[in-house]
Parts: C-alpha cells; structure tokens; sequence
C-alpha cells in the first residue's frame, strides 16, 4: 500500500512532522531530515508544502509565499580539500553553504520548499559541449579506473599560446590531460558527486524556470553548485553545468521571448557572458570585483558589451575595491535601468552573497543591504526566478539570502544584531 504524505510544521514543539491523512508520522529535527524526505520525494517531485505557525487574526496581511526549490542530491559534492595561489586549503564550496540557507528558510513563514523534477540531457546540450558533459559524466570512473583516490585536479592547461599558429588539438586520451583540456584553474576537483550534484543543481533551475512560467512571480533555486563560470566548452569557479544559463534558454525557446540575466555575485560570470555573448535575445548585466584585481580576471571588463547580433547586449559594471552599501545599490539602479530598456518580460537573477562584508573577498555589504537589494530587484515588477551563486561565510548565509528574498516579495527587514 501506497501513502502520500506532507511535509509540515508544528509550531507547539517547533519542528517539522510528516502527516498522513491528519496523522503525525514522525517528528524531524532538523534540515537533514527534511533534505531526506525531499530525497525520497524527488523523482515525482510533488510539491510539499508548509503550514503556517499559527493562524492569522483578520487584521494580519496575507504573507506571500514564494517557492524554493531545492534538492539534497547537492550534498554528494564534498570536496576535501582546494588548492588556491599554490596553497592547499579548506574548499570554498561545501555543503553546509546550501543547508544553511535552507535551515534559516524554513525558520519563515514566507516560503515553501519543493522538490526538482528529472529534466535530462537535452537543456545542458542545447548550450554545453557534449564532450564536456561526457567528460564530466565519466571522469571520475575512469580517474578511479587508473588506481587513483584523491580528487581530480589539473596540472596542465591548454593556453592558446601553446599551439599559436598551429591550429586546434584534438581531446587528449589521459584523464589527467584531459581535466586540463576542460577546466580552466585549480581549486574546482573532480570528486566522486561532483556530476550527480552539477546535474541535480540544472534539474534545480530548469525547475524553478518551470515554476516561474506557470504564473509564480518569484521563484528561487537553492543551487549547488553554483554554475555561472561555465562556458561552452570549459568549466571552473566551483561550477561544473551553467544554471542560470540554461534555464534563460530553455524559457527563451519555450517563450520566444527575450530573457534578462543579473548577476550579483562578486565574481564576474564569464561563463554566462561567453554564451549569450553574440545573441540579443539574452541580455547579461553583471556588478562584480573589477578584474583588474578580481578573479577571474580575464573577463567582466565594461567594453565588453557584445559581440555581432549581440552587440550591446551585455553590460559589465566593474566595482572598486571595498564597495559599500551605497555605491553597489546606485550601481545596481543603473543596472535595473539597463533591464528596464531591454524589455525582456523576465528576469533571472544569478544571485552571490560574496558581495557580504564578513565574506572572503573585498566588499563591504551590509545585511541590511540585501534587503534593499532584494527589494530595488522586486519594484520592477518582473517575474523573477533567482538562483544561488556564490556565499561563502557559512554564519551569516543563511540569514543574508533569508533578508534578499524577503525584500523582493516586499517583506519587512528583520534586523539582526548577529549578522551586521
């Protein structure tokens, strides 16, 4: 015998239960065991939804709910370790960057958690290398193949100074070459879930694309791996499949209407600005560290605007060192006025709490700003579908992504003295 259940929550005892027919199954105690039951739930993927703590007085204004989607597949990605400017260190990528934020999600009432649904191959291919999908398909099967344990790093890149004048060169036969015919830097392994989590976090976002284009007017996808690094044909920058990009073609292919992209992590994101460089369809406008001093370095100069039929249609606004809340906010306005004349009816928002000022690189944006940004983001009135980047201070992620959202639904600022 079959029997459906709901996720909910109690409010007496605050915690999560499993109801069957108006019956407590069971009591979970934490976002492990609600990413487990979203596990189980994932391959029909019915939307599990949450219950209010209490019930609202008349007076009380109805609070929006916006849709998270999610999937704990992202957890198989542990990568032991990175190795960043020659030295071997903690990775910047770990799972509990997206169990945070999902556990400080849960903590409000103005969101409802869902499984991803199955999407396949055919989105990836339609913008990624077949023979980088395969790569990453098969890499770590054969890495293990040859006797090896650790993960994955490259050694050797090919650099177009390599063969200068001498043409292209063909996929090299050795998994280790190979890693440096496909990566582009040295602190993204291979590991053992680093493809079913690349792929759970597509399935994520073409998800939340679906979501979206059934009538929801905000929709966020709790990505992990992030995936704006991802070109055609390379990856790197802890992304592996390119997210965001791939849920702007599928919505422009089953629209026909043109998509915008934001992107607000700190790192610039080459690989979305690579595809979409000749295209008008796709507008691409892109804050972040100018690369002047910023990885990546090579890309998300402000005269790059486009290439051909796309000229114009990417738009880089480089930042200086020690960015505050001001500066990025007009910075920002500039940006959604740039949206604003595109006229594209909708809106993805590749989303980094980098910019954060207890994060590792050099902004300095406050809590409280991302509110604001939040909110600046939802005034134009666009369907939005938001996916996670970047973040990388654990403590304060959760609460960071909690405030953006709550801004773009048009929800009050929860000021917290714990996260400045």
């Amino acid at each position: 015998m079959t029997v459906d259940c709901q996720l909910c929550w109690d409010s007496s005892p605050g915690r999560w239960i499993v109801r069957s027919g108006g019956i407590c199954c069971a009591g979970l105690e934490s976002s492990l065991q609600v990413s487990l039951l979203v596990q189980s739930r994932s391959r029909r993927a019915p939307p599990m939804t949450r219950v209010r703590r209490r019930s609202r007085r008349p007076s009380e204004p109805v609070v929006a709910v916006v849709k998270v989607i999610y999937s704990p597949e992202h957890k198989q990605l542990v990568p032991p370790y990175s190795v960043e400017a020659g030295v071997h260190g903690a990775p910047p990528d770990v799972p509990d960057r997206a169990e945070a934020i999902l556990r400080d999600l849960l903590a409000d009432d103005g969101f409802e958690i869902e499984a991803p649904t199955e999407h396949g191959l055919e989105p990836i291919l339609a913008l990624h290398d077949p023979g980088l999908v395969r790569f990453l398909e098969t890499a770590w099967d054969l890495w293990t193949a040859e006797g090896r344990t650790q993960p994955l790093y490259p050694d050797t890149f090919m650099h177009r100074s390599m063969r200068e004048g001498m043409g292209s060169v063909q996929e090299p036969e050795s998994t280790l070459a190979r890693m440096g015919y496909w990566c582009f830097e040295t602190f993204t392994p291979i590991v053992e879930g680093s493809y079913p989590a690349a792929r759970a976090a597509v399935n994520v976002g073409l998800t939340g694309a679906d979501v979206l284009l059934a009538g929801e007017p905000i929709v966020y996808g709790l990505c992990r791996p992030p995936g704006h690094h991802v070109g055609q044909h390379i990856f790197g920058g802890s992304s592996y499949l390119n997210n965001a990009a791939i849920a702007a073609e599928q919505i422009v292919r089953r629209t026909g209407e043109p998509v915008a992209i934001l992107d607000l992590d700190y790192h610039h994101g080459n690989g979305t600005q690579q595809l979409f460089y000749e295209r008008p369809d796709v507008l691409y406008v892109s804050l972040h560290g100018d690369p002047i001093r910023a990885w990546p370095y090579f890309s998300g100069y402000a005269d790059e605007t486009g290439f051909g039929a796309g000229e114009g249609a990417t738009r880089n606004i480089p930042l200086p060192l020690g960015c505050s809340d001001g500066p990025y906010i007009a910075a920002l306005d500039d940006a959604l006025e740039l949206i604003a004349r595109h006229g594209s009816p909708r809106l993805i928002v590749s989303l980094g709490f980098d910019t954060y000022r207890l994060d590792a690189e050099d902004f300095e944006l406050t809590n409280a700003a991302f509110h604001t940004i939040g909110g600046r983001v939802g005034e134009g009135g666009r369907p939005t579908l938001i996916l996670q980047e970047g973040g990388y201070y654990v403590p304060h992620l959760g609460r960071n992504a909690r405030q953006w959202l709550r801004g773009a639904e048009g929800r009050a600022f929860e000021p917290d003295s714990e996260a400045p």
